[in-house]
């Protein structure tokens, strides 16, 4: 007998939702391969290519095949799996398939060189311990842990290492890969069964630079697999690099791959500042043939106030406005070019929430944290700045301030004030980071 037209029509209504949740290339990795192999009166056996893909769909889409099929259990759908069978022609042709590169450095970016990098107060201790694994692989700093915001120069560190060894030792094996890639490369080893060659690639590296571990965060499968690859290379003396948005600690992986990545150093990179940003601007203006006077490279990195990324955006716009219309680069053409990307100085209104969006960027936090009651340094830091600045901007009463930071009490928001306050006046970061915040506020 056939399974009723309810199931397999319920079936086919939530591969349709998913499709709509998630995006194209992982409902390729992981939906579309789930296949009805079987029918059976009341149950589907569904076919997947391996047990990731099984796990996969439970872990991630559990709610939702609860609330499709009307079940409060995993164990009451309407369904099993069975792990597809190995055919020869599969066998054969997976040796050939997706064959893992001896080297990754055609992968590096040119312009990602140390030479590249403009140091500053935000990243001088980062870059000098980037150099130091660089010359010493393996010997100092394993693993590096890099973190801080979006378009800072982590991935450029991260290059530059590779393109140091590589001067000095142009057969090391160096394999320079984004979280993201990594996870697709084990989903297409996993589907042409040749996983074991992939981890023998992996665990022969002299070199393993990862980018953006954040994104193996909620990936159990993934993660151990990462884990097993991580501990092999350190066992070998192979160096490892690694950047995120946050430091270890704040990442929501298993406090195994948390304590492994805190083995060797961590390292913070900041936002940088004035002077760093004016150096960074006439930089990368003169790579594009272009000098900017230096009452207008402060001028720019006064109203840019985010990260690296954005200048380079402001210098390629005023660079190809002046190219097409033949203008010199002054302050009015400035304003007029980059009116856009520079901050706008309007008089808005300053809301709690905006100042909470505003320090948790500042701070690489959440906003959830701020308003919690985590006493880890940087997150109670952030919470006492926001308070500072909530009693300073805003004219609302204390109580109801204080109500905003997750039902905090006024003598909490005024014993933060008070401790701000007396800081500034001999903390010149602190003083750094307010200003900015302001800046972004204003």
């Amino acid at each position: 007998m056939t399974v009723s037209c309810d199931i397999k029509s319920v079936w086919t209504d939530f591969v349709q939702l998913v499709e709509k949740k998630c995006s194209a290339t992982e409902f390729h990795n992981w939906i579309e391969p789930i296949k009805i192999k079987e029918e059976t009166e009341d149950k589907l056996v569904l076919e997947v290519p391996n047990i990731f893909v099984q796990e996969y769909l439970i872990d991630n889409y559990k709610q939702d095949l609860l609330n499709f099929f009307s079940c409060t259990s995993i164990e009451e759908l309407p369904f099993h799996f069975s792990i597809a069978a190995i055919t020869p022609k599969e066998k054969k042709s997976s040796t050939s398939i997706s064959k893992p590169q001896k080297t990754s450095h055609l992968q590096l970016n040119r312009n990602y060189t140390f030479e590249n990098f403009i140091e500053g107060p935000s990243n001088q201790f980062v870059k000098s311990a980037a150099v130091g694994v660089a010359n010493r692989p393996g010997k100092s700093y394993n693993p590096l842990f890099i973190h801080g915001g979006v378009g800072l120069g982590k991935t450029h560190l991260l290059h530059g290492i590779g393109h140091s060894v590589l001067q000095k030792n142009k057969h090391a094996k160096i394999q320079s890969i984004t979280t993201e890639a990594f996870i697709n490369d084990l989903v297409d080893n996993l589907k042409n069964k040749s996983v074991d060659k992939m981890k023998r690639f992996y665990r022969n590296l002299d070199i393993l630079l990862v980018d953006d571990i954040q994104f193996l965060q909620n990936r159990l499968n993934f993660e151990d697999e990462f884990c097993n690859t991580f501990e092999s290379l350190i066992n070998q003396h192979k160096q490892i690099v690694i950047t995120s948005d946050k430091p270890p600690s704040q990442l929501k992986l298993s406090d195994r791959m948390i304590a492994r990545m805190e083995w060797g150093l961590v390292a913070n990179i900041g936002v940088p500042d004035l002077e760093t940003k004016v150096a960074i601007i006439q930089h990368k203006a003169e790579t594009k043939g272009i000098i900017i006077p230096d009452d207008v490279a402060f001028y720019i990195a006064d109203h840019v106030f985010l990260n690296v990324r954005q200048i380079e955006g402001a210098i390629n716009r005023l660079f190809a406005y002046c190219r097409l219309m033949g203008e010199q680069i002054t302050q009015d053409v400035v304003e007029k070019t980059l009116s856009e990307i520079f901050e706008q100085q309007t008089s808005k209104k300053v809301t709690v929430e905006s100042i909470l969006k505003s320090v948790a960027s500042a701070f690489e936090v959440r906003i959830s944290e701020i308003k919690g009651d985590s006493r880890m340094k940087q997150i109670a830091l952030a919470r006492q700045v926001a308070m500072y600045l909530s009693k300073e901007l805003i004219s609302d009463s204390l109580q109801k301030i204080a109500n905003s930071f997750g039902g905090k009490t006024h003598s909490t928001l005024l014993h933060s004030w008070k401790k701000v306050s007396n800081q500034l006046s001999t903390n010149e970061q602190l003083q750094r980071q307010i200003q900015m915040i302001k800046k972004n506020l204003s």
